[in-house]
C-alpha cells in the first residue's frame, strides 16, 4: 500500500513538472526571459540525480539504520508535502510562474501565503521533494546524489532569479529580501 502509494505522488510529480515546464514557459514576445541557462541546467541535474539515485539504489544495499521502519512512510509523507508545497507555490502565483526565469510587462510581486513565509517556496518543495527521494533509497549515498547536486542547481537558479527580480522591482525586492528568507524560514 505504501509502495504503491509513493510510486503515485513520485510519477505524478515528473508528470506536473513536464506540464509544468511546457505550459507555463515564457516566450520572449511575453515577457523579459532571464534564464541564464538554468531551467536546462535545472533539468539535466534533476533527470541525473534521479536515475544515479534509483540505479544505485538497486546495486547498494541499504545503510541507513532501521531504514524500514520508520524510511518508508517519512518519505511518503515528505513527497506529499513537497509536492503540497510546490503546487500551492506555483498556483498562487498564477499567470506570473513560468518555467523559466522571465519576468512580464503585468507581473506584480507576491508576498501573501507561502510568499510571506520564504521567497522561493516552489523550489523549497522541490528540495522536500528530493530529500524524500533520497530518503527512500535507504542508502547516504543515494540520499546525497538526490540532494546536493539539485541544492546546488537551485541555488544557482534562485541567483539567476533573484538578479531578475530585483531589476524588475527594485527597491521593493530588496526590501522583501531582508524580511524573507529564502527557503528556510528564519535561517536561510
Amino acid at each position: 500500500m505504501l509502495s504503491s502509494f509513493w510510486s503515485f505522488l513520485f510519477y505524478l510529480w515528473i508528470g506536473l513538472e513536464i506540464v509544468i515546464s511546457v505550459a507555463t514557459r515564457t516566450g520572449k514576445d511575453d515577457g523579459k526571459v532571464s534564464d541564464r541557462g538554468s531551467q536546462l541546467l535545472l533539468w539535466i541535474v534533476i533527470v541525473s540525480s534521479i536515475t544515479a539515485c534509483e540505479w544505485l539504489r538497486r546495486i547498494l544495499p541499504p545503510s541507513i539504520p532501521d531504514g524500514d521502519h520508520w524510511l518508508k512512510p517519512a518519505s511518503v509523507i515528505l513527497l506529499a508535502i513537497g509536492l503540497l508545497v510546490r503546487c500551492v507555490a506555483i498556483l498562487s502565483l498564477g499567470k506570473a510562474f513560468s518555467a523559466n526565469v522571465a519576468i512580464r510587462d503585468s507581473q506584480k510581486m507576491n508576498r501573501a501565503g507561502l510568499y510571506g513565509v520564504v521567497r522561493h517556496p516552489s523550489y523549497l518543495g522541490m528540495l522536500i521533494i528530493f530529500f524524500a527521494i533520497g530518503l527512500h533509497s535507504r542508502n547516504w549515498l543515494c540520499l546525497a546524489i538526490a540532494v546536493v547536486p539539485t541544492t546546488a542547481a537551485l541555488l544557482y537558479r534562485i541567483h539567476v532569479e533573484e538578479a531578475a527580480l530585483q531589476q524588475a522591482f527594485g527597491e521593493e525586492y530588496v526590501i522583501y529580501s531582508r524580511e524573507t528568507k529564502r527557503l528556510i524560514p528564519g535561517i536561510f
